[in-house]
């Protein structure tokens, strides 16, 4: 039995890192369902309260990685206030959209027309919009570091 358990604890890993390119697939909750399938299943002693609460904060920053990555390089690429929104609205809408494809287009699009509909030149609003491709790189980069982290954080617990 526990070679089953930590072969779904494995997978979930995997799985999580999937998610990433693949954004219809939560990987914050894939990397729970592995915490607590080792916690419910094979050791409940191991995970200590310490590490739930980092585990807790890690998901937060986690989940919001995406966003926030997305608005500071449309800021730092020259992009409005508006804009700024509409690349986190569009990373929402485009997980859901066309994925894998729609977290990196609808945020772009997203820009794209509304700084056009703000007057901007064609340039700066193109700029801005590149400037959400960075966003999804950076938040993708940001993502596999601390899935990464939490995983590692796990083995330490566990080993």
């Amino acid at each position: 039995m526990a070679v089953v358990i930590w072969l779904i604890i494995i997978a979930c890993f995997i799985l999580s890192f999937v998610g990433i390119i693949f954004p219809i697939i939560p990987s914050p909750l894939v990397l729970w369902l592995a915490f607590l399938a080792y916690f419910f299943f094979l050791n409940e002693a191991e995970l200590t309260l310490l590490f739930w609460l980092a585990m807790v904060v890690l998901t937060i920053i986690l989940v919001v990685s995406d966003i926030i990555a997305n608005s500071y390089f449309v800021k730092k690429y020259g992009g409005s206030k508006w804009g700024e929104r509409m690349a986190a609205i569009g990373v929402i809408v485009g997980s859901f959209v066309i994925p894998p494809f729609g977290i990196i287009v609808v945020p772009f699009l997203a820009v794209l027309v509304t700084e056009l509909m703000q007057k901007r030149s064609t340039s700066d609003s193109v700029r801005a919009a590149i400037g959400s491709l960075f966003g999804f790189l950076g938040g993708s980069f940001a993502k596999i570091i601390i899935q990464l982290v939490m995983i590692v954080w796990f083995f330490m617990v566990v080993f």
